[in-house]
């Protein structure tokens, strides 16, 4: 009997953080200190910092590929598109109201707003998983890190996503880093071939 009790509430909480995110506490507790701390300065700071992932990104590929000659590269490239994948086919499956459209919510501080889904952060499992792969650049990767804790605090902060999107994003990059580096050789191989056969200069050496 208990153990159907634990499973039942296990359930509950489940269906509360997919249903009513917005009565969970550490989501109403983010969101509270999200509104002391805004300021006007703070909120185009992190507005701008939400869309740098379009330089970031590309200039990290860019860093590896012709500066490192880091083979991952490509896996690397791969994977942030599964990442991004799997996660936006999660929303549509979800369908998780953002923050800034619930009406429950019209206290907290919001920036922008957009209509599209929450649940989970397509920042959070693309930009997390990609960590993974610097592992072997000390610098570049607490760099990264410091950047990527910044962006998702600035999603919390612009009123796009609820902290357990930040978390559920976070541990789905983590699943799927396991499985794509399970074909990494694979990836790697196929499209370095593919270079080769194009741009013979341009092609690594495994």
């Amino acid at each position: 009997m208990l153990g159907f009790y634990n499973i039942q509430g296990i359930v509950m909480d489940l269906s509360l953080l997919l249903i009513e995110p917005y009565k969970i506490n550490i989501n109403v507790w983010a969101f509270e200190f999200m509104k002391d701390i805004s300021s006007p300065p703070l909120n185009t700071f992190m507005a701008l910092l939400a869309k740098s992932f379009l330089i970031v990104i590309p200039l990290l590929v860019l860093y590896l590929y012709f500066s490192k000659k880091d083979m991952n590269v490509y896996t690397f490239i791969v994977a942030g598109i599964v990442f991004y994948l799997v996660s936006d086919a999660i929303k549509l499956i979800v369908r998780e109201p953002r923050p800034c459209n619930v009406s429950e919510l019209n206290w907290i501080n919001v920036v922008s707003c957009q209509s599209t889904f929450s649940f989970p952060s397509n920042h959070a499992s693309v930009l997390t998983g990609l960590s993974f792969f610097l592992s072997k650049y000390k610098y570049i990767r607490v760099l990264y890190i410091i950047w990527l804790f910044l962006v998702l605090f600035g999603r919390v902060y612009l009123g796009l996503h609820y902290f357990t999107d930040i978390l559920a994003g976070m541990a789905l990059s983590i699943v799927l880093y396991y499985i794509v580096i399970h074909f990494k050789d694979k990836i790697n191989n196929f499209f370095n071939g593919i270079v080769k056969k194009i741009f013979p200069k341009l092609a690594l050496k495994g």
